[in-house]
């Protein structure tokens, strides 16, 4: 049975997360409902990570396997033929070795977090950043980031459900990235690399220094509360929209 990966982009306000769920919408549901049009049976596709209910996707990567021999192209453009009206779309697709698999050979996962601080409530971008309705410092911002680089047990960062063996994780990069829009307001962009997270990690850093850029944290809090190991220490953690699995990096890129 060949095997292909997709490329995937998707909107996660409709969906309970990535994960198929029985009984509400998921984006590997979609896939799968979608590939079943194609050979009608029972699918299952495996992504590089999981995301949560209402994160977005542009870089998330999974593969399937299929009985017959598809042109990489026109297998992308009749899965997005079924996927509509979803907010899912294959961007990518390639075919690749019998082994290779989306979560299992990855090296890096790159995330983005956008946080927009204004009064007015957002309208087209809605869903999609967080908002917040006064000012945050993106220096104090990136020195709070700067304690959480390197290798850590991450224990006070991760969630309370985390199903991870380890809470040691190697953050490689947290950078906060400042952007002015054309009305002034001031959106802040989080990125952030590592070969893997634990659940809710990213959303816990972002709820944590959006504290500090707001003072009422200072960049030394957050060393305190990483070297706590207690999840109790924990600043608030941030809501979901504003997050994106932008990237998912391989030795050699499969769609290159």
């Amino acid at each position: 049975m060949p095997r292909y990966a997709l490329l995937v982009e998707y909107h996660g306000a409709p969906f309970a997360g990535w994960q198929r769920q029985n009984d509400q919408p998921s984006v590997q549901g979609a896939i799968e409902a979608a590939l079943g049009k194609l050979e009608p049976r029972a699918h299952t596709i495996a992504a590089a990570g999981r995301t949560d209910a209402g994160v977005h996707a542009t870089g998330q990567v999974a593969h399937c396997d299929m009985e017959r021999d598809w042109d990489p192209f026109r297998l992308s453009e009749a899965l997005n033929f079924h996927l509509k009206p979803a907010p899912v779309a294959i961007v990518g697709c390639a075919l690749v070795a019998d082994d290779w698999h989306a979560r299992f050979d990855a090296v890096e996962r790159r995330y983005l977090f956008r946080l927009m601080a204004r009064r007015a409530p957002l309208t087209s971008e809605a869903g999609q950043m967080w908002r917040v309705n006064h000012p945050l410092d993106a220096d104090a911002m990136q020195a709070g980031a700067d304690q959480l680089l390197g290798q850590h047990d991450f224990t006070t960062f991760r969630s309370s459900i985390c199903q991870a063996n380890s809470p040691l994780r190697t953050l490689d990069e947290l950078r906060v990235e400042q952007v002015e829009r054309r009305d002034g307001a001031l959106e802040f962009n989080f990125h952030v690399r590592a070969r893997s997270f634990l659940h809710n990690q990213v959303r816990s850093f972002v709820g944590t220094l959006e504290r500090v850029g707001a003072g009422g944290w200072t960049p030394d809090d957050v060393s305190s509360a990483l070297n706590a190991k207690d999840r109790a220490a924990c600043g608030p953690v941030c809501p979901p929209q504003g997050l994106y699995l932008a990237e998912v990096v391989y030795p050699e890129n499969p769609f290159a």
